[in-house]
């Protein structure tokens, strides 16, 4: 609960198996309860530009917070966020996603494409 630690790397290029992770992820509160995870996700998102203009990339900041996550983690994941951000270098995007909609792939590259 004090520090920022990196959970995982990734060059797996697959979005679907990306998510599944997040939807599984866990923490747990002061008493050791366990509940739905929040994470924070930095992604190279690739696509194609509008009008055929060819492949661009954007490296998206994710801030995946669940509704239902214990009270504890969302207030701790939302009150670092800021400090975590100015940290990163090159984001393009920053998205707050609070439910499995949130994540699915077209909502986040129409955000992606839109620099949002």
């Amino acid at each position: 609960q004090k520090e920022i630690v990196v959970d995982e790397k990734s060059t797996d290029d697959d979005y679907s198996s990306f998510r599944e992770k997040l939807l599984a992820s866990k923490s747990k509160d002061k008493r050791g309860k366990e509940g739905k995870g929040a994470r924070y996700v930095v992604y190279d998102f690739q696509y194609e530009a509008e009008g055929g203009a060819g492949l661009r990339n954007k490296i998206a900041f994710i801030s995946w917070i669940p509704d239902d996550s214990p009270m504890l983690v969302r207030m701790t994941y939302s009150s670092s966020k800021e400090s975590l951000k100015r940290a990163l270098n090159g984001l393009a995007v920053d998205i707050q996603a609070n439910d499995e909609d949130d994540i699915e792939y077209d909502t986040i590259i129409t955000k992606v494409q839109k620099g949002r």
